[in-house]
């Protein structure tokens, strides 16, 4: 073996070791980094033909937490590793953007990147170490690739920047990066804050990529080592100058006319560039038109669209639908759209549009995290959806895509600082993309808060989003950043840059670059446009809705939270849950209960707040504690010849002897004429400390016969039905008792 390592020094003096040689010696590429006691295996392995008809560069990123590195057995019936969570996802896209602008454009062949996390002790986050993993499986291969680079997060705790913090300290970070960079240039950042400005996030990029620099010199120092310097030759395109020229001179100039012509609407306008490149097709004589020739003419054009897009923007300021690089697109709004679901928007802007619905929920609803390093419960979710008919396909929709994983958690995280803290309800937000023309993310964070204010959620403050493009050439030194860019200008342009935020500062920012040499100043350019985007488009916000509805919608469900001692829980749930599926049936109302140290958090939902009241009145009454002298409203339960046990508070039963019915002495119960589901009243006269037995009277709260002379107790052995009551415990408080404790933990 030729094993060679290399190692990391972070500033908090922690190391990060990247080894290769020793594993996975098949593939490509594989390295091995460790941080502490994480472990991640990078491999690469690239194609060495290509299939036919590639034009694009066919990579495949994927991240995957092993639940053995935890120690922890996958959940399921198979106890396996299944489908990648949405959080695997989201750390295979962060790479996938950092790698893929850096392979070399005529690279095709099928190229798969595979990082695995084999051990965690749940302290370093393992997926800041990522994207150093498969750029060093990279460097130490023979795939073509214009790197390395590397990832860090960034995070600002008590003021101060940290990279690539432990769990526990991200927890009280309000800013959180995840970025991505060469030795020399930016290529993705992607992260949340706590309304931060634009001075601040752009610090917090320069310190990572100061962190980044070491890691990418140590790779390059690794593939001197491994004798990689030199890559692979590949030949994946075949080219003929002489007809890309031709195509140049003959469809530049109309390409240009339609990229300044102003036209605003999408499909108009495509067709327009469609049919300058069908009619040089057309112009072709036909024992000279093959498939291949096709396929050229079509790659040759797209270079011409593409430069006049962009000579267009660089020279005459004009872009594709006609606006100048500052302006944004027609905004209209709406609320209260639909009846049915808690809250609901429309957002349209320009040719994105996004239908926006809010359900609020109990604790029932709360999404289950079961992941190798984290579990948890989420309280708050927001799911993206973007089918085929938002663009004009004609597709089958196949679900949920990495795409829509992305897309939901950036406006996610745009959304969720602004949320009430420890608020009642679970809120599921849904985004339905109906029209698409760029930027339809931020359609959803715009959306989303105006749904949320409709279903009178109190968020904090609106939120708005935007993107921003880049048209750039000579690394950078002639450029134009676009405000609220189109699709096209998203495919055919150097950045797309998302920016969120309220009035007061960023909330959720998601960038990728295309090419080298963006430099600070472009940025600082960049977030200073978004920042005049945000306003103005907030302010379409609020012209619509300004502030949260006073109220809820009346069929969404009322809910109230409130406290119990843990010792209670038990009693309410009842034997085999009897006691609360009783109060839920009775009431129409979904209780649920939690454990929170030393107390029960009982929760109440229904849309009837009468129900809410009987179901709390019924609960209180359980965990109430029976009070000597107090006079009781009871129920008689069961009749016996000695008297009758009454239960006067809900759960607990006390017996009613015959002597304390009242002033007459009677020989048997019959006598009396009462029987089961009488009312009495009760008075409680004394708890038995010893055995918890309840002396109740209701001959007290009657007037005596005059000359009455109370008799006197004597003491009397015990009887048989005494010590059958001594063994059971005491008195009858029936759903107390350990049976209630352990009915609970079974349905817990």
């Amino acid at each position: 073996m030729n094993v060679i390592t290399r190692t990391v020094q972070l500033n908090d003096g922690r190391e990060i070791i990247i080894e290769t040689g020793k594993l996975a010696k098949q593939a490509d590429g594989a390295v091995m980094v460790t941080m502490g006691k994480t472990m991640l295996l990078a491999t690469v392995c690239a194609a060495q033909e290509v299939k036919p008809g590639t034009d694009f560069m066919p990579l495949s990123v994927d991240y995957k937490e092993k639940f053995a590195s935890a120690g922890r057995f996958p959940g399921g019936f198979l106890r396996r590793e299944g489908r990648p969570s949405d959080y695997e996802i989201l750390i295979s896209r962060l790479v996938d953007r950092a790698l893929r602008p850096l392979f070399p454009d005529d690279f095709h062949a099928d190229t798969f990147v595979n990082v695995t996390l084999h051990s965690s002790d749940g302290i370093d986050m393992p997926d800041a170490l990522a994207g150093l993993a498969a750029s060093a499986a990279l460097a130490v291969s023979d795939v073509p690739f214009n790197g390395p680079i590397s990832e860090v997060r960034v995070a600002r705790i008590d003021g101060q920047f940290v990279i690539n913090p432990t769990f526990e300290q991200l927890d009280k970070a309000d800013l959180e990066l995840i970025v991505a960079a060469t030795l020399d240039n930016i290529m993705m950042v992607e992260g949340e804050m706590k309304e931060v400005s634009e001075e601040v996030l752009l610090e917090a990029i320069k310190v990572a990529h100061e962190a980044i620099k070491p890691q990418c010199q140590v790779q390059l120092d690794m593939m001197k080592a491994a004798g990689k310097e030199v890559k692979r030759e590949y030949c994946h395109e075949v080219n003929d100058e002489d007809l890309k020229k031709d195509v140049r001179e003959k469809t530049y100039q109309k390409a240009y006319e339609i990229a300044v012509s102003g036209n605003t609407n999408k499909h108009e306008r495509s067709a327009n560039f469609s049919a300058i490149k069908d009619e040089y097709i057309a112009a072709i004589p036909e024992e000279e038109l093959t498939d291949e020739k096709k396929a050229l003419v079509s790659k040759y054009y797209h270079d011409v669209e593409k430069e006049a897009m962009r000579r267009a923007i660089l020279d005459e300021g004009k872009r594709l639908d006609g606006r100048k690089t500052t302006e944004i697109r027609p905004i209209w709004a709406e609320v209260d759209y639909l009846p049915g679901p808690h809250g609901s928007a429309v957002f349209t802007r320009g040719e994105t549009q996004s239908l926006t619905s809010v359900t609020l929920g109990t604790k029932l609803d709360e999404k289950i995290i079961d992941e190798a390093l984290i579990q948890g419960k989420g309280r708050f979710l927001l799911h993206y959806n973007f089918p085929p008919f938002s663009t004009g396909e004609a597709r089958p929709s196949r679900g949920v895509g990495r795409r829509e994983v992305g897309h939901g958690n950036l406006a996610l995280r745009a959304l969720k600082p602004m949320l009430p803290d420890n608020y009642e309800y679970v809120v599921r937000v849904v985004s339905d993309i109906l029209e698409s023309n760029g930027s339809s993310s931020m359609a959803t964070v715009c959306a989303g808060t105006l749904a949320l204010m409709d279903a009178g959620v109190p968020i904090k403050k609106p939120v708005s989003g935007i993107a921003m493009g880049l048209i750039s050439e000579n690394k950078g030194t002639n450029y134009a950043v676009l405000s609220d860019i189109l699709g096209d200008e998203d495919h055919l342009g150097d950045m797309d840059f998302k920016v969120t935020g309220t009035k007061d500062g960023i909330t959720a920012t998601q960038m990728d670059i295309k090419v080298d040499g963006l430099s600070y100043e472009i940025l600082e350019n960049a977030l200073r446009q978004a920042k005049e985007g945000r306003a103005h488009i907030l302010g379409k916000i609020t012209d619509t809705l300004a502030e949260p509805r006073p109220d809820l919608k009346p069929h969404t469900p009322r809910l109230i939270r409130f406290t119990i001692p843990k010792e209670f829980i038990g009693a309410v749930i009842g034997p085999q849950g009897k006691i609360i599926q009783g109060i839920q049936a009775e009431t129409g109302v979904v209780i649920s209960i939690d454990e929170d140290d030393e107390w029960g958090i009982v929760e109440i939902a229904s849309p009837n707040k009468d129900g809410i009241a009987e179901a709390e009145a019924k609960i209180r009454a359980i965990i109430a504690v029976p009070e000597v002298g107090t006079v009781y409203h009871s129920v008689v339960k069961s009749v016996m010849p000695y008297g009758c046990f009454v239960e006067f508070m809900t759960g607990r039963e006390g017996l009613l002897h015959i002597s304390e019915l009242d002033y007459n002495r009677y020989e048997t119960m019959e006598q009396t004429g009462i029987k089961e589901g009488d009312l009495i009243d009760v008075k409680l006269l004394e708890v038995d400390e010893k055995s918890g037995k309840f002396r109740l009277s209701s001959r007290v709260l009657k007037e005596a016969p005059e000359g009455w002379v109370e008799p006197e107790q004597k003491p009397r052995p015990p009887r048989d039905r005494d010590r059958r009551d001594d063994r059971r415990g005491g008195g009858r408080d029936r759903d107390r008792g350990d049976r209630g404790s352990r009915d609970y933990g079974k349905r817990r």
